[in-house]
């Protein structure tokens, strides 16, 4: 991420700047009325609501102001089909301009605090139409299929994400001004790191059986703003 990059919760004075960020998005993907209106005052109003529906999780990546990504994501759970509390990653987009340089790992860094702070154990993330992009990197930090949706535990997230930070493709060690990471870092420093796979850890519960897919199919509200990329 680049020096002076600040991933934070979205306020309101946010929401213009953010709207500008969903437009975006929706002229590049190939799908784009399925992503979100290109009405932006009836977007901005769509935003706002969210930002303040229950458990409701919204994040920028800012530089100098401006902004270079969204997250926006829903805590779910425990319901009457599961005790478990999980993350509902509904959306995940970083402006062409500010790619490769850490602000998709910050964003999802502070994702895993929030995580942490609700005692979710698993992310999950739905297919966003005409968002390979986005597929392939959550591809890459371990993401697998379940049902309709992608899930990783917040555990193999946490290993993918420090070791991305110790260990980048450049060769160069990328430091993140995020409070998140820094502390993953200084935690796996008092152990080996351990090698890092693209399967789920086997004590995780059976994301196939129906007990889950009830909840993924029930979670989500039907004006969920799951198609924002």
């Amino acid at each position: 991420m680049r020096s002076g990059s600040v991933i934070r919760p979205v306020v309101s004075d946010d929401l213009p700047q953010l709207v500008e960020l969903c437009l975006a998005a929706r002229e590049e993907a190939g799908t784009g009325s399925a992503l979100c209106t290109d009405d932006a005052e009836r977007l901005e109003a769509q935003l706002a609501t969210a930002l303040v529906l229950p458990g409701s999780v919204m994040l920028l990546g800012t530089h100098e102001g401006a902004v270079e990504g969204l997250l926006l994501a829903r805590v779910v759970g425990p319901s009457v089909f599961s005790d478990m509390v999980a993350i509902d990653l509904e959306a995940l987009y970083v402006g062409r301009g500010s790619r490769r340089r850490g602000v998709g790992h910050g964003l999802l860094a502070q994702l895993l605090e929030v995580a942490e702070q609700h005692g979710a154990t698993e992310i999950y993330a739905p297919p966003l139409p005409g968002a390979r992009g986005v597929q392939r990197f959550l591809a890459r930090l371990g993401f697998q299929p379940a049902a309709s949706h992608r899930v990783v535990s917040t555990a193999a997230l946490q290993r993918r994400l420090v070791a991305d930070e110790v260990a980048p493709r450049s060769g160069a060690v990328r430091r993140v001004p995020m409070h998140g990471v820094d502390r993953l870092i200084a935690l796996r420093r008092k152990s080996r790191v351990e090698p890092v796979t693209g399967e789920l850890p086997a004590q995780l519960p059976d994301i196939t059986s129906m007990q889950v897919r009830r909840e993924v199919q029930s979670r989500r509200p039907s004006a969920s703003s799951t198609t924002i990329s």
